[in-house]
């Protein structure tokens, strides 16, 4: 099974019907670091990032990985280290994962760009946890209640199509 998003707003998995976000300036098969847009494609979906402190208790199937305060994922597209996750370093820019607001208490690395990233390509491509559906960098955003009945839904082989 695949996760569909259609439209601007619509997240669909088997029978389920999820209302989400997207990039700012909509989507795109031409993407571009920096451009707010989320990139059209079938992607597979990488493990789970979770903050335990605040979502102790997950029931899924993905792979689970703790966010520590050192997590980070860069962004920068002089690093050899693009579009991977990092232990945060001044030196290399990126986007912090253990936030104070509550979007990336569970997220999801959409594997766009992710095998052998091309430099300035885009980047920290996610489904991640909206509270107002505020249009995002280019990530794919679902509210908290609905990102956990998916948790319980997908596994590792469930792909994400961008249409």
């Amino acid at each position: 099974m695949k996760i569909i998003i259609i439209e601007k707003d619509t997240l669909l998995y088997e029978e389920f019907k999820f209302k989400c976000s997207i990039g700012k300036n909509g989507k795109t098969t031409k993407k571009i670091e920096g451009d707010n847009k989320t990139p059209k494609g079938l992607y597979a979906l990488g493990p789970l990032y979770y903050r335990k402190d605040r979502l102790p208790k997950l029931s899924t199937k993905l792979k689970k990985i703790e966010i520590m305060k050192n997590f980070g994922w860069c962004d920068d597209v002089k690093s050899k280290f693009y579009n991977k996750p990092i232990k945060i370093n001044n030196k290399i820019r990126h986007e912090k994962l253990y936030r104070n607001d509550k979007k990336y208490d569970l997220l999801i690395p959409i594997e766009y760009n992710s095998k052998r990233p091309k430099k300035n390509k885009g980047s920290a491509i996610f489904l991640h946890l909206t509270s107002n559906y505020k249009k995002t960098q280019g990530c794919v955003a679902i509210k908290e209640k609905d990102m956990l009945i998916l948790l319980k839904l997908i596994n590792k082989k469930t792909k994400i199509k961008i249409i």
